[in-house]
């Protein structure tokens, strides 16, 4: 007997979650102090609804034209949508019509441009800063060095209200390089709290690890993983 696609999803998510609950209570923390964001990047709105009616409406999307193509639907079914991918000035105005948050903040420009943004149409933002702590050209980011002064400046801004950091971990086999980029996230996030600068007291957020190194993130303080392949499998290559 198979089982029905939105069942195997269930199952699936059901999975990631006893996984990230393990790693929680093996770290001594609390389990419910870790949030898992479903990053639905080229997946239906069918394929997530049955997900999101099912409780997870943590979504996480990579591209603006998914957003505003499946905003109106998700946000209709009570999910909140963060921007997870890169988002280029020009995609601003799109976004901001359906995220909640936009977690790749790695320019003091594109904040500044989100900023007046939301002023013009009268609306607050989370934002996260992106750091890119395994120093991938791949990746964006700021370097772990230059993410406490960006997230102060970006703290200031009208609008905007930082509430954490964001990472991609390494493309690594070597799972202690991994877990020392998420500590080094920590540590950013950590010197910046201490610091009390204004605007950066709820920056507590730490959105890394995604299907492969979850349990790593867990452990060095995720407080938000981000899961695709282990719910939804393996996308098609393009």
């Amino acid at each position: 007997m198979h089982e029905e696609p939105g069942n195997r999803a269930l199952t699936r998510l059901a999975e990631v979650r006893a996984r990230v609950d393990a790693a929680a209570r093996g770290a001594g923390r609390d389990p419910a102090e870790v949030r898992v964001m479903l990053a639905t990047k080229t997946q239906s709105v069918a394929d997530v609804q049955p997900l999101v009616a099912a409780g997870a409406r943590l979504l996480g999307e990579n591209r603006v034209q998914e957003l505003v193509a499946k905003g109106p639907e998700l946000t209709g079914m009570g999910a909140e949508v963060h921007v997870i991918g890169h988002l280029q000035s020009n995609k601003v105005n799109a976004a901001l019509r359906w995220a909640a948050c936009v977690q790749s903040i790695d320019a003091l420009d594109l904040a500044e441009r989100l900023s007046r943004r939301c002023e013009a149409v009268g609306r607050d933002l989370d934002v996260m800063v992106q750091v890119n702590v395994s120093g991938e050209a791949s990746k964006f980011g700021v370097p772990p060095a230059e993410a406490g002064g960006l997230a102060v400046r970006v703290a200031a801004l009208p609008r905007l209200r930082l509430t954490g950091f964001m990472t991609i971990g390494a493309r690594s086999s070597d799972r202690a390089e991994v877990r020392a980029g998420f500590a080094r996230l920590r540590a950013v996030r950590d010197e910046v709290l201490g610091a009390g600068a204004p605007g950066t007291a709820e920056a507590r957020e730490l959105s890394m690890g995604m299907s492969g190194d979850l349990e790593d993130a867990v452990a060095e303080g995720a407080t938000i993983v981000r899961v695709g392949t282990a719910v939804f499998g393996a996308r098609p290559a393009p």
